[in-house]
């Protein structure tokens, strides 16, 4: 009965999808686009590659300001794409707010990237807000070639958070942030009518933007190597 009602909403919706996306929604695409192939082609101090492969899904926010944080409001804008079997579905926009956090290093302006390691988080994620830290489980996620040398409270986190800042890759806290999806900008993406949890679960059914495809690309490098849990 689920999937026959958002197939439903997605025939109500096809024609009243927006044919394009504004300049800014392409630009966090191709920026969060970057950030993954950067982060992946990462020398030793990147991401683990066996956590790549176990996400259940990404988040990824590029080039949040300094000044965001301290005046208040949206921090930053990104995309969240989730897995479905071996391939990555059709990215949600996100939006992250204002939190505890700030930026190390005296750095202006920083990346970050959210692994959630399953569906549990994944589904937190796809309400209308959720509290970092409070609402769903997170640690600052481990470095380096190798995922062995994770503490348990990051194996057992919901979500694994990092930052990239000055070229330097590091686990960060996030707590007290609060992501949720940008409804206008997923509107202007899929059309009126579907949520974020319903663009998620209607893969690969949902049809991503063009804009999104080298996003999709960057995730996709190991699809087909997939770490079981």
């Amino acid at each position: 009965m689920r999937k026959l009602s958002i197939c439903c909403a997605l025939c109500l919706c096809a024609s009243s999808a927006s044919a394009a996306l504004k300049p800014n929604d392409v630009k966090r695409l191709d920026q969060a686009a970057a950030v993954v192939g950067e982060l992946r082609d990462a020398p030793d101090g990147g991401i683990p590659q066996d956590l790549w492969r176990k996400a259940e899904c990404v988040v990824v926010i590029p080039s949040v300001k300094k000044a965001a944080f301290a005046i208040g409001g949206e921090a930053g804008s990104g995309v969240m794409s989730c897995r479905r079997a071996n391939a990555w579905g059709a990215p949600v926009f996100m939006h992250l707010a204002k939190g505890s956090f700030g930026l190390q290093f005296g750095a202006e302006e920083i990346d970050l990237v959210l692994l959630v390691m399953n569906r549990t988080g994944a589904d937190k994620l796809l309400q209308n807000k959720v509290s970092l830290g409070t609402d769903a489980s997170l640690a600052a996620g481990p470095v380096g070639r190798s995922a062995n040398a994770a503490t348990d409270a990051q194996m057992n986190a919901e979500m694994l958070s990092y930052s990239r800042s000055r070229g330097i890759f590091a686990g960060i806290d996030l707590s007290g942030g609060a992501l949720r999806p940008d409804t206008d900008a997923n509107a202007r993406a899929y059309g009126a009518g579907l949520s974020a949890h319903d663009i998620v679960e209607g893969s690969p059914h949902v049809a991503a933007p063009a804009a999104a495809r080298s996003f999709q690309r960057a995730l996709a490098r190991d699809a087909g190597a997939r770490t079981q849990k």
